[in-house]
This record gives C-alpha cells, structure tokens and sequence, in this order.
C-alpha cells in the first residue's frame, strides 16, 4: 500500500476515463457481460497505467479536470461505437419499411430492438472481432493520455466531435438502409398501379407477403455488400478516433 499511495490520484483519474470509455466500447461495455468483469478490466487497466501516466493537478481544478474527463470518455466511447449505433438504426428502418416490424425481441446492448436490427447487429459485431479492431480501440485509448493529457481536453473540441459522430450515425444508417427502403418504395408505387387497375383485388392482403419476401430477398442478396462495406467502416474508425484526439487538444 506505501508504494500504491503515491499513485492513488493518477489510479482514480485514470480509472474515471477507462470506466466511461470501456463501458461505451463495442463488446466490452455490451449489458450480457456481468458488472464484475467490467469492472476487473478497468481496474485493470488503471492499475497498469497508473504508474506510467503523468498528471498534474491541483485540487482547484480537480472538480474541472473530472467534467473534462466525463466529456473525453463520452464522446471516444461515441467515437468507437457509432457504427454499430448506426448499424442498429438501419436495421430497424430497414424492418418498418418491409413489414417485420411486428417482430420485436430484447436486445441488451439497446433495449426493446427489431429482429433484423438485432440479427444487423451480430453480423457486424462479429465483423468487429474477426478484423481484431477492439486491439486498436485500446491501443488507441492508452495512447490517449499522451496526446491528450489528463483534464486538458478542449470542451468545444469535444461537443463539435459529439454532434460530428451523431450527424454520421444517421448518415450511415441511411446508406446501409437505401437498398431495402428504394425496392420497397418501387414496390409501393407498382402495388399502387394494380390498385388502380384492378380495384377489386385486396392489396393489403396481396402486398403484405411481397414486401416481406422482397425484404428478404434484398437483404439476403446484400448481405456480402453489408460486410464489405461495414470492413471499411471498421478500419476507418482508428483514423476517425485520431481525428477527434486532435480536436480535443487544447
């Protein structure tokens, strides 16, 4: 304990960055891994990095340098996880426009999800670990502290990166979504002409099974498309979390 003492304020600055970041990782933070684990890797962590980090603070600036800290965890964990924020929403858009909307299981990453969101989901969580990516968050992450010391991140930075990631989530689950919500669309427009050409034929009844099947058919034939394209989404995101490093630099 003599020798930990001197590295108690480093320990509990250092537990308070991996404890936000780990909790928002893709795989680590995932709700099925009980709180101990959790809690084992970011003390973990903390312990190997205590006597390494410099900080320098004053008890003035602590209650500033934790509001810093919350922030920089909040929008790395942001960073690191928005492909996956934006796979689930394509997922669910994907559901509503071709009818599967109605089934509806728990996910526990994301609450209350839609069974193609969640099945969107697992594929590319597996991506993510077959591509070893969750090595370079972490290798980034303890980088982190050199290029962004502890309690010196630039608030503005910060919030211009957090409404960044949130502008790309949308964006990319409109991308992966496009596919299935334009033959869909296409099919509306079609189902709308036989209306007007046989009236007596029940459209909701006929419709109901050709949006589902088509559904299916575009997502089964885009599945390779999905992987390629979320592989590159993947690779990027190492650059990405090295630009937010940069605008959060004072």
């Amino acid at each position: 304990m003599e020798t930990f003492t001197p590295y108690l304020p480093n320990f509990l600055f250092i537990f308070l960055r991996a404890g936000i970041v780990l909790m928002m990782l893709p795989f680590f933070g995932s709700m099925s891994f009980p709180p101990q684990f959790k809690i084992g890797i970011i003390a973990a962590v903390s312990l190997v990095l205590a006597p390494v980090v410099d900080i320098q603070f004053t008890r003035a600036l602590i209650p500033a340098m934790v509001v810093r800290e919350v922030f920089f965890g909040m929008v790395f964990g942001l960073a690191s996880r928005f492909v996956l924020y934006a796979v689930d929403i394509a997922g669910s858009i994907m559901s509503t426009s071709s009818g599967l909307s109605i089934a509806t299981t728990f996910s526990p990453d994301f609450g209350s999800s839609l069974e193609v969101a969640r099945l969107y989901s697992i594929i590319a969580m597996l991506l993510f670990l077959a591509m070893d990516i969750h090595h370079d968050l972490i290798a980034v992450f303890v980088k982190s502290y050199e290029w962004v010391p502890v309690g010196t991140a630039n608030l503005s930075g910060l919030v211009g990166a957090g409404v960044s990631f949130a502008t790309k989530i949308f964006i990319i689950a409109l991308k992966l979504s496009a596919p299935v919500v334009i033959i869909m669309l296409i099919t509306h427009i079609l189902m709308g002409f036989i209306y007007k050409a046989a009236p007596q034929i029940n459209i909701f009844f006929i419709g109901f099974p050709v949006y589902i099947f088509l559904g299916f058919l575009t997502m089964m034939i885009g599945l390779s498309v999905f992987a390629s394209v979320m592989g590159g989404y993947f690779n990027g995101i190492k650059d990405e979390l090295g630009r937010v490093l940069i605008m959060m630099k004072s």
